[in-house]
């Protein structure tokens, strides 16, 4: 590490046994970013410019794919050049900003799906109150809340990390997330005692609160009509796949933070691939898919364009 220049440089073990087939995995790399961004893009495209997806609920995935859109650039660019690069260096400025925005952007995920969860209670269990209670005021606000409160916790541990003395300068992995604690030579009370907080507010909080929510939706479709219990089932399924994949792989990324041992590289490598690829690419083929009312917009789009929706027809 270089004290003057604030250099980190990474020692990424994936490297040294990839290094011959840096190229295809580039290519391979490459292709799955631009498969990620068309998809996320398409489908807020389709939301955007449909008035009958001007509903909360649709205005809520948009965020989520707006999401999976902003980590992604924030991840693959910089994994793009390092598979060009004999070395893999970053200065410890650009780290602070992927752990920054990897975690801000993951923290806003739970409270978006807190807030989803919220609006198909409404929808469900008071469906006179709906227009009443979900009005663009109140989604406006769940989605500044949704990417403001995180963004300022997220900046507090940013900056307290800015300051800590670094003792090392090795992180194993393949972008900065939790690896920049084990840059430093001793993690400060504040970042001890507010990541617990942090942990708290922005996950447990909003994932008890999605429990209970299902939990009082679930008990009143079942107690409904055939009609309801399948509209129920339409539109919180793809939620509930959506929270317990992404909570899967937080509940992995607090344990190896939390726990000083390592992983087993193979249990590291899949678990990453989770949040680098299956996450942001799951949310549009999910949403895309098993949502009646976007999938019969992507199904048209499609057909415009004369292309053969099959993913449309596999997916149905």
């Amino acid at each position: 590490m270089d004290e003057e220049s604030n250099v980190t440089y990474l020692t990424l073990d994936w490297y040294t046994e990839i290094n011959k087939y840096r190229y295809v995995f580039f290519f391979i790399m490459f292709t799955l970013y631009i498969l990620i961004i068309c998809t996320n893009s398409t489908i807020l495209y389709l939301i955007w410019i449909h008035k009958n997806l001007h509903e909360p609920m649709y205005i809520f995935i948009a965020a989520l794919l707006l999401n999976s859109v902003l980590y992604s650039t924030t991840v693959y660019p910089k994994l793009l050049i390092d598979f060009l690069s004999e070395k893999q260096v970053t200065t410890y400025s650009v780290c602070l900003f992927q752990f920054f925005m990897f975690y801000t952007l993951g923290c806003s995920e739970f409270l978006l799906l807190a807030a989803m969860a919220y609006d198909r209670y409404v929808a469900i269990c008071k469906p006179l109150e709906y227009q009443t209670i979900m009005r663009k005021t109140t989604v406006s606000i769940f989605l500044v809340m949704a990417w403001f409160v995180p963004a300022c916790h997220i900046g507090v541990q940013a900056i307290a990390s800015a300051e800590a003395k670094l003792c090392h300068s090795n992180i194993k992995g393949i972008f900065c997330n939790n690896a920049v604690y084990t840059l430093q030579c001793e993690r400060s009370r504040l970042i001890t005692i507010f990541g617990v907080f942090l942990l708290i507010d922005l996950a447990v909080l909003p994932m008890l609160f999605i429990v209970y929510t299902y939990t009082k939706i679930f008990i009143v479709s079942h107690r409904s009509c055939k009609e309801i219990r399948k509209k129920t089932a339409e539109t919180c399924l793809p939620h509930m796949l959506v929270l317990i994949s992404y909570s899967a792989f937080f509940v992995y990324d607090i344990s190896i933070a939390r726990v000083k041992s390592d992983f087993p590289k193979t249990t590291r490598i899949i678990m990453t691939l989770q949040i680098m690829l299956y996450q942001p690419l799951l949310n549009p083929f999910i949403y895309g898919l098993k949502m009646k009312d976007i999938s019969k917009h992507l199904n048209k789009l499609l057909s415009q364009a004369k292309i053969i929706p099959w993913v449309y027809t596999f997916g149905c």
